[in-house]
This record gives structure tokens, sequence and C-alpha cells, in this order.
């Protein structure tokens, strides 16, 4: 009898390459599409580069530029042409500045349901809302997807979320995303994938679909993804893509590992509160508190549904005078429509500030708040300073309880507004793609524009025996890839390695490089020690590839996420975790730290003991045969 079979597993067998999901902890997929952004898309090419494959191998490979778009120095657009004529001489579809955001635009005009997409940024997931296996990844692994090779996660337990009843006026995905971030947080996820199921998905469209999975990386899973539907098929056909639609619901009787059910008529406004995305909080409760800021659009919600949303609260009104109100939208074809339909103009008339269509705000790279501000964002992440001001308290909100604070100038919820309908037909202009007719292929003799901020990446070198070194920082929980790579001010760096490294835990303590190359220079090795959910949120590899080139070795903390755990791998830094969590708090920043045996450990069961002068206790790490490889010469390039 044939298995039923849920979204999930009937994508994931249908990619299958290496591994049995039934017997192995680790399986190898094909990747159909890969998408590359500005500020990861630098170092993943030049990865690719030094692979020395002709051209790309996978279906579809797409560069975006959407982080580093604000020109302050010559850094970011010497990387724009880099990336355009690696673009041209590889087969990959190159999408220009104030094109739009990789995810809204990938959703837009490339995603395909029952496919697998990987991507060098955390919220590529948002593609599980047309029924395609998105990932998030280190820039290394998409290299890699290029040149046609396979694609590692744990084998996934599945997780349904299970949908029923309609959202009130007023409540929307985003509320959705933030219950179930409310019941799963943003630690203990890993492993899992979250798909979508029950009457209520019916119920919403596309963009709500993709609101949902985006943020779903919040929660610190491998990706989320709802069935391919009736509702899909309308909007790849609006989307002029009507041949790329394929079906793909889970069998009736289905199993999946644990069940969640969300009750969309029970929902109210919710926030998440500073400084977690898991940190929720109903907006009732907030009432009365008064707003300095409003940031409505980055990936999560910035669609024309959202904003079309937005204007329709703002009409004939405008926001409160102490308020600043900024407005990105996700692509050139929401902007035309919204212009088309005179959103657009209402939104200018009440007040809002027109930005780029891009990252942005999200990532600190403009409109940072004031000191000490409330600032309600639509976005993804509330970070401690990822919006560029420490001090400020960051709110994560839908557009509706978005725009109606905008009025009144405090937290408010939304009251309810007329849904924006599907549209039958999107207004198609795909001229800021370019190669497109050369995709796959390339043009030969192109030369790589490499501008003097373009460095060489650096490789790590094979696992010593033994492990002689310094407890170089420890951090406690939750820090995220933002404390240990900042970006904002700081992105620039990212193709230059060596400046890039400079700022390495800036946010925690500013003379880490600095007391790394010291110990470095006396041959000691360079360890991290960490507490709970260490390396969540970004999918940014050089928050393990800087510490690489800076001497670190190892991080031992008491869990580690998954994108970052397998980025340290690819740099061949090993990924500890205390066995015991106590002894967390035997460790100081500046001890001495020994391990004998280290090769032999990683060669055998990943088990270890760790010296320091206040004695000695066990560490642990569970490694695949090919993460081993990895770890043992030195990471993923240094093994090509």
């Amino acid at each position: 009898m044939k298995k039923k079979m849920n979204v999930v597993e009937k994508i994931l067998s249908s990619h299958l390459v290496e591994g049995d999901a039934a017997k192995d902890s680790e399986l190898g997929i094909r990747i159909d599409q890969t998408l590359t952004q500005d500020a990861t898309g630098t170092m993943a090419y030049l990865q690719f580069e030094s692979m020395g494959v002709k051209h790309v191998k996978n279906d579809l490979a797409v560069s975006y530029v959407d982080h580093n778009t604000v020109q302050i120095g010559f850094e970011n657009a010497d990387d724009h042409d880099f990336l355009a004529s690696v673009a041209k001489k590889y087969g990959i579809i190159y999408s220009k500045a104030g094109n739009g955001i990789c995810h809204q635009l990938h959703l837009e005009r490339f995603g395909k349901p029952g496919t697998t997409l990987l991507g060098s940024d955390s919220h590529t997931p948002t593609g599980g809302g047309i029924g395609q296996i998105a990932i998030g990844a280190g820039g290394i692994d998409i290299a890699v997807a290029m040149a046609g090779g396979a694609f590692h996660i744990p084998t996934p337990k599945v997780r349904g979320i299970k949908l029923t009843g309609r959202l009130k006026k007023g409540v929307s995905a985003k509320d959705v995303i933030l219950k179930v971030l409310e019941k799963f947080g943003t630690k203990g996820n890993v492993g899992w994938i979250f798909e979508y199921f029950g009457p209520g998905v019916a119920t919403l469209d596309v963009p709500s679909r993709a609101t949902i999975t985006n943020m779903g990386a919040e929660l610190g899973v491998t990706t989320s993804v709802f069935p391919s539907d009736k509702v899909t098929k309308q909007f790849l056909a609006a989307q002029g893509r009507a041949k790329d639609f394929k079906e793909i619901t889970a069998d009736k009787g289905a199993k999946y590992d644990d069940v969640f059910t969300v009750d969309l008529s029970k929902l109210e406004p919710l926030a998440a509160a500073p400084h977690s995305p898991g940190n929720i909080v109903t907006v009732k409760s907030m009432r009365g508190t008064r707003v300095n800021q409003i940031m409505i659009g980055s990936c999560t919600n910035s669609s024309y549904r959202d904003i079309r949303t937005v204007a329709q609260i703002l009409k004939g009104k405008h926001v409160a005078e102490d308020v600043e109100v900024g407005i990105a939208c996700g692509s050139r074809q929401v902007v035309n429509m919204l212009a088309k339909d005179g959103s657009l103009a209402t939104l200018i008339s009440a007040g809002c500030r027109i930005l780029e269509n891009a990252c942005g705000f999200c990532i600190g790279a403009h409109m940072s708040p004031s000191t000490n501000a409330v600032s309600l964002r639509t976005n993804n992440r509330n970070f401690e300073g990822r919006s560029g001001t420490k001090s400020a308290k960051v709110y994560l909100v839908s557009p509706e309880t978005a725009a109606a604070s905008a009025l009144t100038g405090e937290f408010t919820a939304c009251t309810g507004t007329p849904a924006v309908p599907a549209p039958k037909k999107f207004p198609i202009d795909d001229e800021m793609f370019l190669y497109r007719k050369t995709a796959g292929k390339g043009v030969k003799g192109t030369k790589i524009v490499r501008g003097p901020n373009i460095a060489q990446v650096p490789k790590g070198t094979a696992l010593a025996a033994d492990l002689k070194g310094v407890a170089a920082i420890k951090v406690g929980d939750k820090i995220t890839t933002d404390h240990i790579m900042p970006a904002g001010a700081r992105l620039k760096f990212r193709s230059n390695v060596p400046e890039y490294a400079k700022y390495v835990f800036e946010p925690c303590d500013k003379s880490f490089h600095d007391n790394c190359m010291a110990n470095r220079e006396k041959n000691l090795a360079n360890v991290i020690v960490a507490g709970e959910s260490y390396g969540q949120g970004s999918s940014r590899e050089h928050a393990a590839l800087c510490p690489m080139y800076l001497g670190v070795k190892a991080v031992v903390a008491k869990s580690i996420e998954r994108i970052h755990r397998a980025n340290l791998i690819n740099f061949g830094i090993i990924p500890f975790t205390f066995a015991d969590a106590k002894d967390y708090d035997k460790i100081k920043a500046g001890d001495k730290i020994e391990i004998k045996g280290l090769k032999a450990a990683i060669e055998g069961d990943g088990t270890a003991v760790l010296k320091t002068a206040k004695g000695s206790f066990t560490v642990k790490t569970s490694l695949s045969d090919r993460e081993k490889r990895l770890i043992l010469c030195g990471g993923l390039l240094a093994s090509l």
C-alpha cells in the first residue's frame, strides 16, 4: 500500500539524492533554484569562482541587489559591478538595485511549487508560500548547489500547523506567525519543518502565506511550507506564470510528527516586543504606549496586499505629527500597481516617506530610530541594536496595526478595513532582470570586474591533533549573527574578510579582533563560549568565516542554531555543546583551554574532554561522515 505523504515528504522524496529519511540522520537533496542577495552574494560567487566551474548547473540562479543599495563610498557600487559581471559570465540572472527585495521578487517571478530553492538569506523560506521547499543557507552552500552539488539537511521532523476558521478584520497573517512564535519560541526547533494545512489555509492568499513562511525563519526551523492549491494557481496565473503551477497537497491520512492547531477566528492583533521575535504581547496590552517611528515593508510585509491595506487605512487622513512613517515596497511591480490605483498618492498625502524597494531599515542600513525611540516595524527581527540604534525599542507588528498606530501616535489595534482582493492580473515588467537570455549558459569572454574592496577568500587549515587555546570571548543566551557580525554601516565590507573581521563581536567586545590576532600570533587557538541558541537570525556565513580568519577553531555552547552550525562546519570550526549545561559557568573569558586528542575525537563519536585551570568537563558534537571530513580538512573550500 502506497504511503500517505504530507507536502514536505512529497517534495523531499522527489529531490533525494543522498540518504534515506527512514534510516539516516542527514539527507542530501537536489537544488533546483538558487538565489543570492548582494550582501551575501559577493562571497558566494567568489567561492563559486574558486570551484572552477564554467557555468551554473542548477535550473535557475538569480543574483539580487537589495541590501547594500545606499551608495556611501565606493564599496557597494563596486560590489554591484562585480556581481553583474559574474552573473553575465556564469549564466546567472541579475536583478539590478531598485528592482526590489529578493524574496518578494522571487515569489512573483520565479518560484515554482514542488521545487527546491536554496538562498543565501535566512528568509528564503518565503517561497514556502507557494508550495516550494525553500531553505536559507550560507553562501558557500549556494555556490555548491550552483555547481550541481547536493545540499544537506538533518532528516526533518514535520510539525503540522492546522489552520481553522477565518481571520477577523484588523487581524492578518503577521498575527498568525506571531501566534506560532508565542507557542514555539525562537529556540528548540532545530531539525523541524512546519507545514500548514487545514480548512483555514484556503482563506489565506499567497502574500499572506508568504508572510507566515518568511517569518518562520525566526522559529529556527529548517523551513515552512504551504500546499500548492487553487489559491496558488490563481496567483501564478495572475503573474503570467500559469505553466509553473503544480498542485501539491498532503494526502488524506498523511501523518505529522506533531500537530498544533490555530483557530484564525480567535486571533487578535499581536506584537513582538523588544528584543526578540518570540517575545509576544497583545496590541491591546500596549494601549497608551507612545510611538515615535513606524516602518512598513521588508520581505515579510511589502506585497501589494500589505501596502494597499495601509493606504486604505490612511486614506483621507494624516499620520500623527510626532510620528515618522516610512514605506518600502517589495518590488517595482508593487510600486507600479500602487501608482496606478492611487494608493501611492494616498500614502504621500498622509505624510509617509516613500523609501527605496530594498531591505533598508530592516537591516539597519538607514532610517535608524532616535535615541530611546519606540519603533513599530512590519519586518521580521527586532534584535537589540539591529535597527542601528541600540537604545531603541523595536516592536514587530502587522501592516494593519502599523497603519492604525500611525494615525494615533500610540499602539492602536486596527478595527477593520476592506479586504484587498487578489489581483486577476499583475503588471509584468522584467526589464531590470538582466542576462535572462544567457541564463544557465553565460557569456564567454566576460571579464570579472574587481574593485579594491573585493578580496580573496581565506581557507581554513587542517585540524590539529590537539587543541591549545584561549576562551577569546564568553557570551550569553540568544546571541544572534548580528551580534557576531554587525550589519548596518559594516555591511559594505562583506567582500573583504580581513577588513570585515575587525568588527567581529563589535556589539559585545570591541577588543575581540585584537585579542584573537594576538592569540593567533602565539599559536593559540581561539574558542568562543556561548549559552543557549547561539547563532540565531541571519544566514550570514561571515559569522563563521570571519572568526575562522581570526583563528577560531571551536565554539562551545549550550545549543547552536541550524544555519549557523552548518556555517561553522563549512569553515572548519567545531560546533561543540556542553554535555552538562552547568559547565558553562566553569569557564570565563581569557581562560586557557586544552583538548587533547581533538582530532581523534572528531574522527570518533565527537566526545572530547575540555580542560581548564578549574578542571575538566565533557563537550560533544554529533557529526555526519560528511561533516567530519569538512572539519578535519579545515572546511568546505579546503576540501575541494
